[in-house]
């Protein structure tokens, strides 16, 4: 997950599920990002599987983890987009945004190109600064 916090407060995920996929990378890019102690916003290049199910340490760690991050994840994460060109799918996730936001504290937005996922990204931080200096 590379992470670009020098012109735009980014952080890129995947849900690549493969054996190589590093979780730990994928926290310490978070927890990176909340540091900063400045509004940012995940990106996803994939939606996820719907077959792939988390193991049941997976998901205690996950939330144990955003348990002691809640308030930074509520207060500096804006939203996650997800980029998903196929019309269908991101039909079909809408309705898991709602559990994703009860869960994680801010909301997952559906993209269907990368140019569109910057462009929604933009504009949430553009009203964030926007509403900081009002």
């Amino acid at each position: 997950m590379p992470l670009d916090s020098t012109n735009f407060p980014l952080v890129w995920m995947s849900y690549d599920h493969g054996p190589d996929h590093n979780h730990d990378e994928d926290f310490a890019a978070l927890e990176a990002n909340l540091k900063r102690g400045a509004p940012f916003v995940v990106l996803n290049d994939s939606a996820p599987a719907e077959d792939h199910e988390h193991s049941q340490e997976e998901k205690k760690r996950t939330s144990l983890w955003m348990k002691k991050h809640k308030a930074e994840l509520r207060t500096l994460v804006l939203a996650m987009i997800v980029i998903e060109p196929s019309f269908a799918k991101r039909l079909a996730f809408k309705p898991f945004g709602v559990a994703f936001e009860k869960f994680w504290g801010y909301p997952m937005l559906l993209a269907m190109s990368r140019e569109e996922a910057m462009k929604i990204a933009a504009e949430l931080l553009s009203e964030r600064a926007g509403s900081a200096t009002a």
